[in-house]
């Protein structure tokens, strides 16, 4: 049976998380139904692989998946096809390739990245709305600066992991982390970018909701480094909700698409 890796692009808004459930609406039942309608092989009960499990509410602009299908399609025949069968869900597939047997969207990952979007203004967002997590007051940027600096390189990440994480181990090595600052009308908009292998489950809003209380004035830079060697839930920062979250790109050892992953 070929193999397809697949670029997905999607609004998390509407589903309750990436993973397929059986009484709520899931981005990868959303693929999987509209799959088992054009290809016969992709039985009822057929699953497809992706690179990250995304909670409810988190969008994505660059998640991959794979799925092995009956028929020999050409990529893009099958994403214009999967695109049409779904309509009108919030889901694209952006591009889709053939891959070899041995490639999996989440073993074969080399690196995933995620961005974060924080509205601070007090007008209410509009066009941005489910899109951003908003607050009322500017930020102090060199303050968060210097507390996600804190973050950077191989660390026992348990402060800032989920009580649900099903990892086998906090340690987890973050490879960068860059926050921007835009105008925006009568705002800021405040983009947080991480990369890393993998991440623990909450881990990036657990960290962007530690940041914020630095950038408001709560928490001085180096408490992020005190909250990190304590090693304890209790001494993270609020972690921010989900909307302002997205996958922006899984990177491999050679890129399926043929282009920066």
């Amino acid at each position: 049976m070929p193999r397809f890796a697949f670029k997905v692009e999607y609004d998390g808004a509407p589903f309750a998380g990436w993973q397929a459930q059986a009484d709520r609406a899931s981005v990868q039942g959303a693929i999987e139904a509209a799959l088992a309608r054009l290809d016969s092989g992709f039985a009822a009960g057929a699953r497809i692989a992706a690179a990250g499990r995304t909670d409810a509410g988190v969008h994505a602009t660059g998640q991959v998946a794979h799925a092995d299908l009956a028929r020999d399609w050409d990529p893009f025949r099958l994403a214009e096809a999967l695109n049409w069968h779904l309509k009108p869900q919030p889901v694209a597939i952006l591009t889709a390739a053939r891959v070899d047997d041995d490639f999996h969207a989440r073993f074969s990952a080399t690196e995933r990245r995620y961005l974060f979007r924080l509205l601070a203004r007090r007008a209410p967002a509009t066009h941005d709305r489910g899109l951003v997590w908003q607050v009322q007051n500017p930020l102090n940027l060199e303050a968060m600066r210097q507390g996600a600096a804190h973050l950077v390189g191989a660390h026992d990440f348990t402060t800032f992991r989920s009580s649900i994480c099903q990892a086998k181990s906090p340690l987890k090595t973050l490879d960068e982390i860059t926050i921007d600052e835009i105008a925006v009308p009568q705002g800021r908009e405040y983009r947080f970018s991480l990369r890393a292998r993998s991440f623990l489950h909450n881990q990036v809003r657990s960290i962007v909701g530690t940041l914020e209380r630095v950038g408001a004035g709560s928490w001085p830079p180096e408490r992020v480094a005190d909250a990190l060697a304590a090693r304890d839930r209790a001494a993270c920062g609020p972690v921010c909700p989900p909307q302002g979250l997205y996958l922006t790109g899984v990177a491999y050892p050679m890129d399926p698409f043929g282009e920066d992953a």
